[in-house]
């Protein structure tokens, strides 16, 4: 697969786990949520390490590091939120973690971080179309 195929795979696979997060989300469904969130960006960001690295991006959850692996800048807001939406991939995965997570995933709580995840599906995106 060429370069472009590699990019394609990945946002379009960012996209269908987006649609799967909203109906997750609509379900009241939040945790799970925001653990499809995470993939969401992971994905994007996976993309934007193909399109500027390498067609092997590497296999690796933390956000903040695959985006500095892929050389991209960041504002401090934005390496907050990436670490941020990171701990939403082990607290929704992990039994000991969940029970805590449930708590915490209020409504409100995953509308403020899906809101985030939206904004950095946006941005990345728009690099992607670059």
């Amino acid at each position: 697969m060429e370069k472009a195929g590699f990019i394609k795979y990945w946002i379009d696979s960012s996209d269908r786990d987006f649609t799967t997060m909203e109906h997750l989300f609509e379900k009241e469904d939040y945790h799970w949520a925001l653990f499809i969130g995470h993939l969401v960006v992971e994905k994007l960001l996976k993309a934007y390490f193909v399109q500027n690295i390498d067609n092997q991006p590497p296999p690796m959850h933390n956000l903040l590091r695959l985006a500095e692996k892929a050389n991209l800048q960041l504002s401090e807001a934005q390496k907050d939120i990436l670490v941020t939406v990171t701990t939403f991939n082990i607290q929704a995965r992990y039994d000991d973690y969940k029970l805590a997570f449930y708590g915490t995933c209020t409504k409100e709580y995953a509308a403020k971080w899906i809101t985030e995840i939206i904004g950095l599906r946006k941005w990345i995106k728009k690099l992607l179309s670059k």
